[in-house]
C-alpha cells in the first residue's frame, strides 16, 4: 500500500519526491513551491483513495481467480507463482507504456518510406498541410491546456470559469484594444523587414526586378532605392509602434494591477473579522501582493507575445498558400513540433526550476534563522558548525543552479534548430521551385524569412500558456476574497459618542468559535455606567469573548448584548466601536513614530492633548528619554520597543479618542508592579464618569474596581463583588489571591 500511495502520489504534477513508510504510516513529500501544503495535503487524500480503490479491485480479481482456480495449482514445471509479485508487475506496467509508442512510431515510419511520393504529393496540396497543422497544433494545445486543468483540479484550484481575460481587463477595454494594435503593427513592421531584405537581396543577384518593371519602377537603381525606402520604413514602423506598444502593455498593465489591488484591499478592510480570521494572513497577503501581481505580469508581458504570435501566423498562412502554395507544407509542418517542444521543454524547465528553487529557499532560510539567532550561536559558539552547514547548503545550491543552467541551456538551441530547419526547407524548396520555373523570384524572396520569425514567435506559446493558467489561479483567488461577506458599516441607528451612558448588559449569551465548544453558555451580567468593572477568571472563560462581542467582532449565537438598553446589532456600527476604546494585551503598532502611533484614528490631535495622553498612560517618562523623543520610529509592530511600552503606547491611543467606554484586556500585563500602580492611579481620574472594564489574570489590576465578575467554565459567572468581599468569601477569588499574594486572605 506504501508503495501504491507513492506511485499515484507521484503522478500529481509539481510532486517530485514520495517517501511512505509501511511501519509507521508517515509520509515525506517534496513539491513544487507553487503548491501549498494544503494542497499537497488534498493530493495525498485523493492519492489513499485510489490506492484503497485498487486494492479493492485486486481483492477482488484474486477471489474470482480463486474461485476458477485449484488453490495449489502450478505450471508444468511443478513452480508455484506468485499473483502478486510487484515487481512483474511493474515491468508489465512499464512494457505496456512504452510498446504502443514503439509499435506506433515503427508505423509511421513504414508508411512514410512505403508512400513517399503519394505524401509528398498530397503535402503539396495547401489546404491539406494547413489542415494537418491546425489539427495537429490544437491536439497538442488541448493536451497540454487538458494537463493543466487536471493539476487544478487535483490541487483543488477550480478555474473561475470563462472570460477570465475580460474579467481582467474590467474598465481598461480600450487601453487594451489600443496596446494590440500597437503590438499588431509591430509585428507587421518586422515580418515587412524579413520580408524586404532578401527581396534586395534577389534583386542585386537578378540584375533587377520585373515585377517592379511592370510596376513602373524602372532600372536597378530605383528599384533598389525604393525596396531600401520600404525596409528602412517598415524598420521604423517596427521600433516605434513595438516603444508604443511596451509602454502602452506597461502602462495597461499597472493601472489593472493598481485597479485589483485598490479594491481587494478595500474589500478585506470592511469583511467581517470573523470570516477574516478563517483566511490566514500570509494566504491574503499573497493574494494582495503575489497574486495580483501575476495579474499584472500577464498583461504586460504574455500579452504581448500572444499578440504578435497571432500576428505573425495570420500573416505566415495567407502568404504561402497565396504566394507559393506549392512549398507551403515546409511552412506549416514545424508548427506542431515546435508547439509540442515549447510545452514540452517549458515543463521540464519548470520542475528544474522548482529544485532549483527549492535550495535556495533553504538555503535562505538557514542564512535568515542564523542572523536572528546570532546571540544563540555566539553563547552556544557554534560559529563553525553553522559556518559548515552555510557551506553545504551553499554547495547543493550552486550544484542545483548549474544543473538548471544546463537543462535551460538546451530547448533554446532545439527551438532555434527547429525554425532554421523551416528556413532551409523553404530555401531548398523554393529555390527548386524558382529553378524550375514554378515560382516567382519575387514571390519566392518575402517568404525566405516568414517561417522563422513565426516558429520563433511560436517558441513562446508554453510559457504563454503556463503563464496564462497561473494567472487564471491566481483570479480566482482574487475573487475569492472578494467573495467574503461585508461588514453592515450603513443602516442602523445611529449614536453619537456624546450621547452614550455606558451601561452595558450580557443577556444569556451563548456564543462558540467555529469546530469548538462553547466560550459562552447562558451568560448574563451588568456593567453599571460610570463605574470601573473589573473581569478575571482562567483562561478559556471567555473574557475577551466578552469584549469581541461588546465589539461586534463576533455575534452572539443566542441572547443579547446591550448598550444603553439597545442590541448592539441595531445600532450603527462605525457609532459603536467610536464609542468604545479597546486595548489589547498584545497591541499592533505600525512601523512609524511614537507620535504617528498614539495619534492613529485621531489624527487631528493637537501635541499637547498628545502628551497628555502619553502621561496619562505612564510613557511619558521612557520616551522623553529616547534621543528622538515622539518622533522615534517603533520598526516593524514596535520591535524596538519592549512589550510594556508598547502596551503603554496603545494605552495612550485610547486615551487619546477619549471613549465613554474603555476595555482594557490585559493592557497592563506587561509593565512592573511600579508602572502599573502608576498607570492605575492616572486611570482613576481619567475613568471618573467613565465605563471601564477591566480584563485581568493579575488580580491587583482589579483590586480596586467597583465590581468584580469571576468567570467559570463555560463564561459562567461563579462570583461577584468587590474586592474586599470576594477576598473574604473562601471561593475561587480567595484561592487565586492567596496564590498570587503570597500572604493570608486578608492584608
Amino acid at each position: 500500500m506504501a508503495r501504491l500511495t507513492e506511485a499515484s502520489l507521484l503522478e500529481a504534477p509539481g510532486i517530485e519526491e514520495v517517501r511512505v513508510s509501511p511501519v509507521t504510516g508517515r509520509v515525506l513529500v517534496r513539491h513544487d513551491r507553487t503548491i501549498s501544503p494544503r494542497e499537497v495535503a488534498q493530493l495525498l487524500r485523493r492519492a489513499v483513495d485510489r490506492t484503497l480503490a485498487a486494492l479493492r479491485r485486486t481483492a477482488a480479481d484474486m477471489l474470482g481467480r480463486n474461485s476458477a482456480l485449484q488453490p495449489d495449482e502450478a505450471d508444468g514445471t511443478g513452480t508455484r507463482h506468485s499473483r502478486a509479485d510487484p515487481h512483474s508487475s511493474r515491468r508489465a506496467g512499464g512494457t505496456g507504456r512504452w510498446l504502443p509508442r514503439v509499435i506506433g512510431a515503427g508505423g509511421v515510419a513504414a508508411a512514410a518510406v512505403a508512400g513517399g511520393p503519394f505524401l509528398l504529393k498530397l503535402l503539396s496540396r495547401p489546404l491539406v498541410t494547413l489542415g494537418l497543422a491546425a489539427g495537429a497544433t490544437a491536439a497538442v494545445v488541448r493536451r497540454a491546456w487538458r494537463r493543466s486543468d487536471l493539476a487544478q483540479q487535483q490541487s483543488g484550484e477550480s478555474a473561475p470559469g470563462r472570460h477570465a481575460i475580460r474579467r481582467i481587463i474590467g474598465p481598461h477595454k480600450r487601453k487594451f484594444r489600443w496596446a494590440a494594435l500597437l503590438s499588431g503593427i509591430s509585428q507587421l513592421g518586422e515580418m515587412a523587414l524579413f520580408a524586404l531584405s532578401p527581396s534586395i537581396v534577389l534583386l542585386l543577384a537578378r540584375g533587377g526586378s520585373t515585377t517592379l518593371a511592370g510596376l513602373g519602377v524602372a532600372g536597378v537603381t530605383a528599384q533598389l532605392s525604393l525596396l531600401v525606402a520600404a525596409a528602412g520604413a517598415a524598420c521604423l514602423v517596427m521600433a516605434a509602434s513595438g516603444y508604443g506598444a511596451s509602454v502602452a502593455w506597461r502602462q495597461l498593465a499597472q493601472d489593472i494591477e493598481d485597479d485589483w489591488r485598490t479594491r481587494t484591499y478595500e474589500h478585506v478592510q470592511q469583511v467581517a473579522p470573523t470570516d477574516l480570521e478563517n483566511e490566514r494572513v500570509s494566504r491574503v497577503n499573497t493574494v494582495l501582493s503575489e497574486d495580483i501581481s501575476q495579474i499584472g505580469a500577464f498583461v504586460g508581458s504574455s500579452m504581448h507575445d500572444v499578440v504578435q504570435m497571432g500576428t505573425s501566423l495570420a500573416l505566415l498562412v495567407p502568404a504561402f498558400l497565396l504566394l507559393a502554395p506549392q512549398i507551403s507544407w515546409i511552412a506549416f509542418a514545424p508548427i506542431p513540433l515546435v508547439a509540442w517542444l515549447s510545452f514540452r521543454f517549458h515543463e521540464r524547465a519548470v520542475a528544474s526550476h522548482a529544485a532549483s528553487d527549492e535550495q535556495r529557499a533553504r538555503l535562505n532560510s538557514r542564512v535568515t534563522e542564523n542572523l536572528h539567532a546570532h546571540t544563540t550561536i555566539k553563547s552556544a559558539v557554534t560559529e563553525e558548525h553553522e559556518i559548515a552547514r552555510i557551506a553545504e547548503l551553499n554547495q547543493k545550491c550552486s550544484e542545483a543552479n548549474r544543473s538548471t543552467g544546463r537543462t535551460s541551456a538546451i530547448p533554446p538551441q532545439i527551438l532555434r534548430l527547429a525554425g532554421g530547419s523551416a528556413l532551409v526547407g523553404t530555401v531548398l524548396l523554393g529555390g527548386r521551385a524558382v529553378l524550375r520555373g514554378t515560382l516567382s523570384t519575387a514571390a519566392f524572396g518575402p517568404l525566405i524569412e516568414m517561417p522563422g520569425i513565426a516558429m520563433l514567435r511560436l517558441s513562446r506559446l508554453g510559457s504563454t500558456t503556463d503563464q496564462y493558467q497561473r494567472t487564471v489561479t491566481a483570479l480566482h483567488r482574487v475573487e475569492r476574497l472578494h467573495d467574503l461577506p461585508l461588514e453592515p458599516v450603513e443602516g442602523g441607528r445611529r449614536v453619537p459618542a456624546q450621547q452614550v451612558k455606558g451601561e452595558i448588559e450580557m443577556r444569556k449569551v451563548t456564543f462558540s468559535y467555529p469546530g469548538r465548544s462553547p466560550a459562552l453558555r447562558g451568560t448574563s451580567l451588568v456593567i453599571p455606567p460610570g463605574r470601573t468593572t473589573g473581569i478575571v477568571g482562567t483562561s478559556g472563560a471567555g473574557k475577551t469573548t466578552i469584549a469581541k462581542l461588546l465589539m461586534r467582532f463576533h455575534h452572539p449565537d443566542r441572547g443579547q448584548v446591550l448598550l444603553d438598553g439597545a442590541d448592539v446589532r441595531t445600532l450603527a456600527l462605525p457609532d459603536l466601536r467610536r464609542a468604545i476604546g479597546y486595548v489589547t494585551q498584545e497591541p499592533f503598532l505600525f512601523d512609524a513614530t511614537i507620535a504617528e502611533n498614539i495619534r492613529y484614528g485621531t489624527f487631528h490631535a493637537t501635541d499637547e492633548q498628545l502628551v497628555a495622553a502619553a502621561r496619562t498612560a505612564g510613557a511619558d517618562a521612557f520616551i522623553d528619554a529616547l534621543p528622538d523623543g515622539y518622533a522615534t520610529r517603533v520598526g516593524e509592530r514596535g520591535a524596538a520597543l519592549s512589550g510594556g511600552q508598547k502596551q503603554r503606547i496603545a494605552l495612550a491611543r485610547t486615551i487619546l479618542r477619549d471613549p465613554p467606554v474603555i476595555i482594557l484586556d490585559e493592557a497592563t500585563s506587561a509593565v512592573d508592579n511600579e508602572t502599573e500602580a502608576i498607570i492605575q492611579k492616572a486611570l482613576q481620574v481619567f475613568g471618573a464618569d467613565r465605563t471601564m472594564i477591566v480584563i485581568a489574570h493579575r488580580l491587583s489590576t482589579v483590586q480596586g474596581a467597583d465590581r468584580i465578575y469571576v468567570m467559570g467554565p463555560g463564561g459562567l459567572v461563579a462570583e461577584e463583588g468587590t474586592h474586599e468581599e470576594l477576598v473574604t468569601r473562601g471561593g475561587t477569588y480567595t484561592t487565586l489571591w492567596k496564590l498570587q499574594a503570597g500572604k493570608p486572605a486578608l492584608a
